[in-house]
């Protein structure tokens, strides 16, 4: 007994009619009949042409027909849902589409966005470079020299009795007439090669395909020219406080107007680092030391309050451990005529920890930035470093084509307003003044800030991560942040080559998976220059709580590899 009749037009209508004592057909196109069914009564088939079929407008579809029950006929009036697998794919290809486009979007407004922010601040950048001269002039007597001037030739300079620049076994070699040196090397270019955005724009859009090819990066400047900027000229006269001629040149106040004035950030021994020791109880003789070297816009408490705490009595017992604070960081001395070049951090951390204290045989363990010094002093002392624990180390490999310097720039601040942290090492990088501005701000009063945040939060929050972050000057973190992580470029692909070739000492690498400021690649390029380096990435910790928040698993872990056997 049949229900009822259905018929589905081909615009997806149904009708159905009462109950008839007839037959149904089902009448299907272009497949079987459980496939897009269409249910007439019988005697309508008999009187359908060719031509009423033509609805379906498909002159050369093939129909079929088959009688149906009532049961049948019954499911005919729904279509079949697809089956379960084949919906859950469709929705997950239609869920990842939609994140692709929204992640598109966002991006093209993320760029846009920072075009505009970056044009405006680039304008702020030149209004600001005014304001401070006048400013420097009328507090410390006496223009200052900044990046935005433009750079001196070195025959020029030497020409005119200023500076001597001279080959020294493959290093040029800058000084006052034989008074204070300088390497050139040391120097990186994005100190005062730093286009604004419109620049940049415009030189992206004007190269050469050959050059596009090539990387699309900075080109480098011919070899023949040494260029010696004349910020660094009035900073060697400063220094020495006379010009190249014989001429007085009043030095550098130290601190600075722009500077805080509190002991903590100007110690009395300004010739030596300051130095967080803690040695065996009793005065016990040690088997070897361990360094720590804390990163950029930190100090040692980074350290003292996180990982040395959680360090065994067994390991403490053997090792004399070592925490620094960096030259123009936490409660070490911030000269303002110091270039902070790596050669100077270097020498510093020799004379502070290394030649003072006696060490002979030691590991090291170093965040961030820190990690490019302790690749330094691993190839300076190859036969006493025992391991290196690098811990997010800042290494971005060069493309070929491009310039080292200004490639590193363009990555570690790649002038986006997203996400914040990008923001933030985009205005430490390519503005110099503002930068400043911003180290006035929080710096200079880091006291009344630090104050502010115990009383905020009832002094129930230790704040050793703020000593870190403001007990620094401008001047200080300026040409680290250029002269170390951007001007190392070449030097670090060296380092780790010697490390690889001539060196025995375990190396081991951490980083957070969620590390927004370093990426996880950068962890993996090392280990693909040191095959023989351990690479642990934890999940769910980024550039800061890879050490912070998981400092007990860090200590044990770091003493498994300082008992390890070589």
């Amino acid at each position: 007994m049949v229900l009822g009749c259905l018929v589905r037009s081909p615009t997806g209508e149904s009708t159905s009619w009462p109950a008839m004592s007839c037959q149904s057909v089902v009448l299907a196109a272009r497949g079987s009949p459980t496939t897009n069914p269409y249910v007439l009564m019988r005697p309508a088939i008999n009187s359908l042409s060719h031509s009423s079929l033509s609805y379906s407008h498909r002159p050369r579809s093939c129909f079929y027909f088959t009688v149906v029950s009532s049961a049948q006929f019954t499911s005919l009036r729904r279509p079949p849902p697809p089956p379960s697998g084949r919906r859950a794919a469709s929705s997950t290809q239609m869920a990842a589409a939609a994140r692709s486009a929204l992640a598109s979007a966002g991006r093209a407004a993320n760029e846009a966005v920072s075009f505009v922010v970056f044009m405006v601040l680039d304008v702020v950048e030149v209004l600001l470079c005014v304001v401070y001269k006048v400013a420097d002039y009328m507090l410390e007597g006496a223009w200052r020299p900044c990046y935005c001037s433009s750079s001196s030739t070195a025959a020029g300079a030497a020409a005119s009795g200023k500076i001597v620049v001279s080959e020294r076994g493959g290093s040029k070699v800058v000084s006052m007439l034989s008074s204070t040196k300088l390497h050139l090397e040391d120097i990186s270019d994005t100190l005062y090669t730093r286009p604004s955005v419109l620049a940049g724009a415009a030189s992206a859009t004007t190269r050469s395909p050959s050059s596009r090819r090539g990387g699309g990066g900075v080109r480098a400047p011919p070899a023949t020219t040494v260029t010696v900027h004349s910020a660094i000229v009035q900073m060697l006269r400063g220094k020495i406080g006379a010009d190249g001629d014989g001429k007085q040149h009043k030095p550098y106040p130290s601190p600075r107007w722009s500077d805080c004035h509190c002991t903590n950030c100007n110690p009395a021994d300004a010739g030596r680092l300051f130095v967080h020791v803690e040695a065996p109880p009793g005065g016990a003789a040690t088997e070897e030391d361990v360094l720590f070297i804390h990163g950029f816009i930190s100090s040692s408490g980074f350290w003292t309050e996180t990982v040395l705490p959680n360090v065994s009595p067994e390991a403490r017992a053997r090792r004399r451990l070592f925490a620094v604070d960096l030259l123009g960081f936490g409660r070490s001395p911030k000269p303002a005529d110091s270039l902070y070049t790596l050669r100077e951090h270097v020498e510093m951390i020799e004379r502070s920890v290394i030649k003072r204290h006696g060490v002979k045989s030691f590991h090291i363990v170093a965040h961030s930035l820190g990690s490019i010094l302790a690749l330094a002093l691993a190839v300076k002392y190859p036969a006493a470093v025992r391991s290196l624990t690098l811990v997010a180390p800042p290494y971005f490999p060069v493309p070929r084509g491009e310039v080292g310097t200004q490639y590193v720039l363009r990555t570690v601040a790649p002038r986006r307003v997203w996400p914040p942290i990008a923001f933030g090492a985009s205005v430490a990088c390519w503005y110099e003044h503002l930068s400043r501005t911003v180290s006035i701000v929080l710096c200079k009063h880091h006291r009344l800030w630090e104050l502010a945040f115990r009383v905020f939060t009832l002094y129930r929050v230790r704040t050793y991560l703020m000593d870190g972050f403001f007990c620094h000057t401008h001047i200080a973190s300026w040409h680290t942040l250029h002269n170390i992580i951007c001007g190392s470029a070449g030097k670090i692909d060296k380092c780790l080559e010697i490390v690889r070739d001539q060196l025995t000492c375990d190396v081991t690498i951490y980083h957070g998976r969620d590390d927004e400021l370093l990426p996880v690649q950068c962890s993996y390029a090392v280990k693909a220059k040191i095959p023989r380096a351990r690479v642990k990435v934890v999940d769910g910790k980024d550039h800061v709580t890879i050490v912070v928040r998981r400092q007990k698993e860090l200590a044990m872990e770091l003493e498994e590899i300082w008992n390890r056997k070589r």
